[in-house]
């Protein structure tokens, strides 16, 4: 539970109901376009999830800029479901997702309507599911990657999964396939530091539950989250895809403590 004097039920209550509300009517103009294959399926989530950060009062900071090769495979660290809404208004691609989030009421269906891939993490299956990365990859699709295979506390980066590697080992249109480690980390409510204490109000992870989690962090303040793209690397450059893993954890885990720490940044780019 949040702390006494913390949060505002009418503050939730606005943000949410204008979440939902817009949500819902876009919901069909972007099945339209995905069922008609309109390159408006790429630029309307993208639209879509900068107005969304607003409404939820997520401020975002962007330092560095997103590939401009295509496709690009954006590997990032994973905090909260806000995630998707800071990674969406940034990058125009597609999500790689645990396979039960399909079956989620609402945010199922606007996975399936960015197109993300469904993978298991474990099993006969994941091999199918790493294929079908391949696939969309080789079609010229960017992929985001949540390399950790699960969402941390915020305070630190879990170790990447090298085995969520392989689909680096492609060469669409005859190049190999880019590699672009991203940052994110949230740093300030309000203007505030967040320490440790505060930082769960808005990292989703273990097994907190969804709607009262996401219920007590619209209600809070504006907070400010931190995303860094890195320069973008290929397999080729590091031999194996267990060094090219640990290099990119190395990219992210660094900036996610730098930015923890409040190191000093270069002026942002608000998103």
């Amino acid at each position: 539970m949040a702390p006494s004097g913390l949060g505002s039920p009418p503050k939730a209550a606005l943000r949410i109901l204008l979440y939902v509300g817009f949500t819902v009517v876009l919901l069909p103009v972007q099945a339209v376009a995905v069922i008609l294959r309109l390159p408006l399926q790429k630029r309307l989530p993208l639209w879509y999830h900068r107005h969304c950060c607003r409404i939820l009062g997520l401020r975002v900071e962007c330092r560095g800029q997103p590939s401009a090769v295509h496709p690009t495979l954006y590997v990032s660290n994973h905090v909260s479901y806000f995630d998707i809404e800071v990674l969406g208004s940034l990058i125009a691609g597609s999500f790689v997702a645990k396979r039960e989030v399909a079956n989620w009421p609402l945010f199922g269906w606007l996975a399936k309507l960015q197109r993300s891939v469904f993978i298991e993490r474990r099993g006969r299956q994941a091999a199918t599911d790493r294929d079908e990365m391949k696939a969309r990859l080789e079609a010229g699709d960017d992929l985001i990657l949540f390399a950790e295979g699960t969402s941390g506390d915020g305070n630190r980066v879990l170790p990447f999964r090298s085995a969520l590697f392989s689909a680096a080992q492609l060469h669409p249109g005859g190049r190999p396939l880019t590699v672009q480690p991203v940052s994110i980390a949230y740093t300030r409510l309000d203007g505030v530091p967040l320490g440790r204490y505060l930082r769960p109000f808005f990292a989703w992870y273990g097994d907190m539950d969804l709607a009262g989690h996401m219920w007590q962090a619209a209600g809070l303040g504006w907070v400010t989250v931190e995303v860094e793209f890195h320069p973008v690397v290929t397999l080729e450059a590091f031999g194996s895809r267990k060094a090219l893993c640990d290099h990119c954890y190395e990219q992210v885990a660094g900036a996610v403590a730098g930015a923890l720490a409040g190191r000093p940044r270069d002026v942002p780019v608000p998103g």
